[in-house]
């Protein structure tokens, strides 16, 4: 589980991503990861949105 990362497992995953990244990829790699979880976020959102739509509109054609 994630819960149980320490220390020493953060030290050895920072470590295998610059020697298997390298160093001036790191920056790109962390943006599109940043892009990724937006992306997800805005469509987790939109989502949600669309249910909240429907339930009023189904709540307000039971009440009519």
């Amino acid at each position: 589980m994630i819960l149980f990362i320490g220390g020493p497992e953060i030290v050895i995953v920072v470590l295998f991503i610059v020697i298997f990244f390298g160093s001036k990829k790191i920056p790109e790699l962390a943006k599109g990861i940043g892009r990724a979880v937006r992306e997800m976020q805005d469509a987790s959102n939109e989502i949600k949105k669309e249910i909240k739509d429907s339930a009023s509109k189904i709540k307000d054609d039971i009440e009519k």
